[in-house]
């Protein structure tokens, strides 16, 4: 199973074993990953679950879609090159080692 480590704006880290197949915000929230709220269940209709993603694993993401390039917009946080909604990644076996960070504003 791929590990994926998330890393707080503090820089507290955990790394889980997730499931091939399941999104990475589902992932989180079974682990109750702290920022990883998901308020719209995974439909790419808020931007509770984003994360910067590591730039390495950036080739192995899909493209980022229209709504989910349209929530990115709203985030809390700030926008990067590298941001993502946890909802729209699955989780895969090229993602292995894969290092998200939770952005500050979205922890409780």
């Amino acid at each position: 199973m791929p590990k994926v480590t998330f890393v707080q704006a503090d820089g507290a880290s955990a790394t889980y074993d997730f499931a091939v197949g399941k999104s990475l915000m589902l992932a989180a929230q079974s682990q109750g990953v702290d920022g990883i709220l998901g308020e719209c269940g995974g439909q790419a209709m808020c931007a509770t679950c984003h994360v910067y993603v590591g730039e390495k694993y950036l080739e192995y993401l899909p493209e980022v879609s229209e709504e989910e390039d349209e929530m990115l917009g709203e985030a809390a946080a700030e926008r990067r090159p590298n941001s993502r909604l946890s909802c729209q990644i699955r989780i895969t076996e090229e993602l292995d080692g894969l290092v998200l960070e939770v952005p500050e504003e979205q922890v409780s």
